[in-house]
This record gives structure tokens, C-alpha cells and sequence, in this order.
């Protein structure tokens, strides 16, 4: 730039010169003919020298002006590799990790260190830029034949696409909008621009809108067709105005209040369900630069979002959102995504979506998903290599139903997340749920082992179903003695059985959890392998019962599995019952009696002897009742 300065004062300097000896050229006419002759060769032959001297200062100049474009040239290269690197690779894998986010992967994060690199190339950009329109300013004080016009606006075009791309391209979606939306439902969004401290946008705020687009619709967007006004549905409270932070030195726009309040769908193809349609919300805007200089008008997609109208549809709609965000690619047509996958990718998103229910490390193990193999390909091969090279298909995954079921493969381990994260947690990341096992391998795995071991395995035959599986001997069978050929080992010989729970539900434990349920059946005693179960699941029992308050105490809602029901003394003596209801002393009365005992009243000590003087109570106590005349008890009932 400087270079261009100086020669431009030089030049002007010896134009004057050369206008001077033109003017004393001119006025040789009022001289003799000798003396005029003798000084236009002198004055001609200064002439030649100053033009000689001129046409090297121009050449000069000129060498100067392409050498300096030359390294604008060059700048502008590393500028679009600088930006490349940002903008299409560092950007595009924070947008997959926000992507990959949404079905349970790992937070994002580094916007703030991306934000940092695209303001510092933004400044390199801008300076670069108001150094070419100063070259284009002084070519054209001093213009001089050649391709430097040509070659300074090209210059200009480049530099300005550059920062267009930059402006463009960190507009983006910071926090998305809900992936399942219901409609009448509040939802958040926010959008940043990532360059617009250092461009100084928020000098003039810019206001953002937001507009639900169909799939067809944003398709239009990315082709530059023309969509204006074009939506599909009808967003409340859909615009915004970007506020710029100081303290952060972020300029970010919060959508707070927003609510879809219809949505229009298309026609749909084939066996497409409404859960399987995809929109996204559309944020726009547009600002200026440089003193109006440069006027943008960006936009950009949200991730694909599926509208719903009632909860039911959320399992399904979440299915549509977990394929989308595992497997689409960087850069794709809205919102084309693959119909078959590996069954080892299915895993990998299956196992991230888990963990991220479950707030654990523990995922699912390699036996977990050779048993989801088998359910989704009716397999009943344990070989977990045989599965590898496998592809599952959409349909397979959440359309069609698994043989003799009326639910898909989908919608039976989405009922086995919500009941997990719902009720069962702390067990599942305790180890003490092994969940992925099937009625068979139960088996297996317990007829090995002492009676009363258990193990908890999902239901194969209910969405969200747990049943709990032990091993026992048949109360209801017993075989003939002569059936043991020593005749020593016991007066019976059972039958050994593995007997299954009828599943418990989101609902059950709602009422009573696992470990209260586990704790009141006193025939389970180990958890599998050989755990006792007080040992695994006592810190998860409900305390005891206070003590009556203003005379009355909660019944007690206890479980019980008739063919396995065996008194569990207590430290008191009593004994427990399906419904334990003990009256409290301070409201008995002297002449309130019953016909029977109540279920609490033991008829055994606490060292299970026979207690005399309680039987003789009770007899003497129903022989009174015996020579009463009906009409005086049933009085003596209702006082």
C-alpha cells in the first residue's frame, strides 16, 4: 500500500514537468528562427527524457500494483483454507455432536474456542477487504493501462464471497428446538451469530424469525428456490430480537415462549405414518455490515422435527428422530437417510441413547445385544460375530411387528428405557436388573443354583414388563418316596421348577417398588448368582412405619405369591400379611370385640413355641360370643 502511495506523488511530480516543457515548447514561436530551432532540441530532448522517465515510473507503479495483488491473491487462498478448516470441518462436527447430542452422546461444547477462531478470521477478512478497496480507490486516481481494474474487482468479488460465507455460515442454531414437538406445547430455541461482536451487528440490532418448513419446503431453501412466506404451520411468538452479551461477547437471540398452534401436513407415501414426517423450524434474519455496506440475509435449518398431538405418538415419533440423527450424513438433501444400516451401527446408537437414560457408564454389554439381535431378527444364535455384518432395515426397526406381537422391535426397548429411567436406575446401574434375557436362558441360568435365587429379565410378551424368575420346588407336586432309591434323603421328594412373575409394570411400581415387592417375598433369598438379596437391595426399602399420629396408622400394602406365602416373623412377633392393618392401642376399647382374632395377633412367641395362655384367651373369648343371643352381639358389634 505504501509503495503504491509514493509512487503515485512521484508520478504526479514529473507530470508537471513534462506539462512545463510543453508549455515552453508552445511559446517558441516569438523567437528568431536560429535561437527557436537550438532551444526546441533542447526543450524536445528534455521531453524525451521525462517521458522515458515517466513511462518507467508507470511501469514501476504498475509492477507494484500487480505484485501487491499478487499477495492479495495469495492471502485470500490461505483465508479460504483458514476458513475451510473452520467452517466446513470444526463446524460441521460441532453440528454432529449437537446432532448426535439428541439421541444421548456427549454435550457438544467448544462453541465459545469456535466463536474465538471465526472472530479473528473475520477480522483477518475484513482488513484484507479494506485494503483492496483502498488499491481499487487509488487505481482509479491514477489510472494506468493494464488488467489491474479487472484484477482489483476480482479481488473484491473474492474477499466479499468470503466474508458472505463466514457471515452465513455462523449463523446457527445454538440451542435446537425439541426434536418431538407437540403442538399447543411451549418449546425454546436459541440462535447465535457467531461473528457479530466483531462485525459489530449489534450496533443496529437484528430481529430473527422462526417458521415450521415441511421436508419438500426446506429441500426448496437449500436450491435457492424461491419459498417466501412459504410455511407449514403457525409458530406463536416466533420472532426475536438478537442481544448482544458483554460480558460473554456473544450476540444470541433466546426464543423463550414459543408454541406450534397447527401444523398442515402433506400427503404421505406409502405406508409412511404422520410420526415419520419430518419438518424443521426456520430461522431467519437479516443485518448489515460495514455502514450498509454489505447487507446479509441468512437463514438456517433446524434438526429434522417430528410434530405430535398426543402422547401416544412420542415412541414412534422418537424412533423417526434416533434413525435420523444416528445416520444422516454431513451435507445431505432434507432429510434423506439411509433404509438399512448395520446392525453393529444400530447398536452403537441403541447402546448411546441407553446410557444417556440411564445417567450411567454401564451400557449394553455384548450379551445384551446379541439377546436384541435375536428379538429383532428372530434369531437364536448366541454368536454374537454372526450378527456383525448384518443390516436391519427401518422397517424391521419400527414399522413392522415382531412375530406374534402387536409391537414393533422399537417400541419394546423404548417401553424398557422408560421404565428403567422411570423406576428402575439405581438397580440397573447397581448391576442387579440383568433385564436382556429370555425365558429359556432364565432357566438355564437357575436350575444350577439353590433354591430361591432370582434373577430380574425384561418381559418378552409386554411393552415395559419386568418379571422376576426363581428357582424353587413345586408346592403343588410332590412325588411318591418310592421314588428315592436310598430311602434316606426326606419324607418328600419335589419337584424343582423355574417359575416367572407375571411382569410388573410402570403402574405396579408406582404403587410398591421393586426392592419393597422383592423384600416382601420371603422364598426369594439370593439374587443371581449368589448375592443375598437383603445385601443388594436394603438400602432401597421403604422405612417402617411411624408410630400412630392422632390414632389412626397407614395400612400397609404388602405382596404376596399364594403358592409361596411362609410366615416372616418380625422383631415384634407379629406376623405379616398381604394387607397388614394393626390396630392402634390407643383407640381399643374394653367392650369392642370381634369375632375372630385379628390376623395380627400371634398365636406363636417369638421363638415360634405354642403360647397356652393366649390360645386359652381366644377360647374363652369365643365361648362368650357363643352363649350371647344373636341380637345382643350383633348390638354389642355396631356399639
Amino acid at each position: 500500500m505504501n509503495c503504491g502511495s509514493f509512487s503515485t506523488a512521484r508520478s504526479t511530480s514529473s507530470s508537471s514537468t513534462r506539462k512545463t516543457c510543453v508549455s515552453r515548447l508552445s511559446s517558441l514561436s516569438s523567437l528568431p528562427p536560429t535561437e527557436r530551432t537550438q532551444r526546441e532540441t533542447t526543450l524536445q530532448s528534455k521531453r524525451a527524457t521525462v517521458e522515458a522517465w515517466l513511462a518507467r515510473e508507470a511501469s514501476t507503479l504498475q509492477k507494484y500494483r500487480l505484485d501487491l495483488s499478487e499477495q492479495h491473491q495469495k492471502t485470500l487462498a490461505v483465508l479460504r483454507k483458514q476458513q475451510t478448516l473452520i467452517l466446513d470441518e470444526e463446524l460441521i462436527q460441532w453440528k454432529r455432536r449437537q446432532q448426535l447430542a439428541g439421541n444421548g452422546g456427549p454435550h457438544e461444547g467448544g462453541l465459545d474456542i469456535l466463536q474465538s477462531w471465526c472472530e479473528k478470521l473475520a477480522d483477518l477478512i475484513w482488513t484484507n477487504r479494506q485494503q483492496i478497496r483502498r488499491c481499487e480507490h487509488l487505481t482509479q486516481q491514477l489510472p494506468l493501462p493494464g488488467p489491474m481494474e479487472d484484477l482489483l474487482s476480482k479481488l473484491n468479488s473474492d474477499i466479499t464471497d468470503i466474508i458472505s460465507a463466514l457471515v452465513t455460515s455462523t449463523f446457527i442454531i445454538e440451542k435446537q428446538p425439541p426434536q418431538v414437538l407437540r403442538t399447543q406445547t411451549k418449546f425454546a430455541a436459541t440462535v447465535r451469530l457467531l461473528v457479530g461482536g466483531k462485525l459489530n451487528v449489534h450496533m443496529n440490532p437484528p430481529q430473527v424469525k422462526a417458521v415450521i418448513v415441511s421436508e419438500q419446503q426446506a429441500k426448496a431453501l437449500l436450491k435457492n428456490e424461491s419459498t417466501h412466506s412459504e410455511s407449514s404451520g403457525e409458530i406463536l411468538n416466533n420472532n426475536c430480537v438478537m442481544e448482544y452479551h458483554q460480558a460473554t461477547g456473544t450476540l444470541s437471540a433466546h426464543f423463550r415462549n414459543m408454541s406450534l398452534k397447527r401444523i398442515k401436513r402433506s400427503d404421505r407415501r406409502g405406508a409412511e405414518s404422520v410420526t415419520e414426517e419430518k419438518f424443521t423450524v426456520l430461522f431467519e434474519s437479516q443485518f448489515s455490515i460495514g455502514g450498509n455496506e454489505l447487507v446479509f440475509h441468512v437463514k438456517t435449518l433446524s434438526l429434522p422435527v417430528v410434530v405430535i398431538v398426543h402422547g401416544s405418538q412420542d415412541n414412534n415419533a422418537t424412533a423417526t428422530v434416533l434413525w435420523d440423527n444416528a445416520f444422516a450424513e454431513p451435507g445431505r438433501v432434507p432429510f434423506i437417510v439411509p433404509d438399512k444400516v448395520l446392525w453393529t451401527q444400530l447398536c452403537e446408537a441403541l447402546d448411546m441413547k441407553y446410557k444417556a437414560e440411564m445417567h450411567s457408564e454401564r451400557g449394553l454389554s455384548e450379551d445384551n445385544l446379541v439377546f436384541l439381535a435375536q428379538k429383532a431378527f428372530t434369531s437364536t444364535s448366541n454368536n454374537p460375530e454372526e450378527y456383525r455384518n448384518m443390516t436391519i432395515s427401518w422397517a424391521q426397526f419400527n414399522r413392522e411387528s415382531l412375530p406374534g406381537r402387536n409391537f414393533t422391535f422399537w417400541q419394546w426397548f423404548d417401553g424398557v428405557m422408560e421404565l428403567m429411567k422411570k423406576h428402575l436406575k439405581p438397580h440397573w446401574n447397581d448391576g442387579a436388573i440383568l433385564g436382556f434375557v429370555n425365558k429359556q436362558q432364565a432357566q438355564d441360568m437357575l436350575m444350577s443354583k439353590p433354591n430361591g435365587t432370582f434373577l430380574l429379565r425384561f418381559s418378552d410378551s409386554e411393552i415395559g414388563g419386568i418379571t422376576i424368575a426363581w428357582v424353587a420346588e413345586n408346592p403343588n407336586k410332590a412325588a411318591n418316596p418310592e421314588d428315592d432309591p436310598n430311602k434316606r434323603l426326606h419324607k418328600y421328594i419335589c419337584e424343582r421348577l423355574v417359575w416367572n412373575l407375571l411382569p410388573y409394570t410402570t403402574k405396579d411400581f408406582s404403587i410398591r417398588s421393586l426392592a419393597d415387592r422383592i423384600s416382601d417375598l420371603n422364598h426369594l433369598l439370593f439374587l443371581f448368582p449368589d448375592r443375598p438379596k437383603d445385601e443388594v437391595f436394603a438400602k432401597y426399602y421403604t422405612p417402617p412405619l411411624s408410630k400412630a399420629v392422632d390414632g389412626y396408622v397407614k395400612p400397609q400394602i404388602k405382596q404376596v405369591v399364594p403358592e409361596f406365602t411362609t410366615p416372616n416373623p418380625e422383631p415384634s412377633g407379629t406376623t405379616s400379611t398381604f394387607m397388614d392393618q394393626t390396630t392402634s392401642p390407643s383407640v381399643v376399647h374394653a367392650n369392642n370385640f370381634a369375632a375372630y382374632p385379628s390376623m395380627g395377633d400371634t398365636m406363636l412367641d417369638a421363638e415360634a413355641d405354642f403360647d397356652l395362655e393366649d390360645t386359652m384367651d381366644v377360647a374363652r373369648h369365643v365361648e362368650e360370643l357363643l352363649c350371647r343371643p344373636m341380637a345382643n352381639q350383633w348390638s354389642s358389634q355396631q356399639s
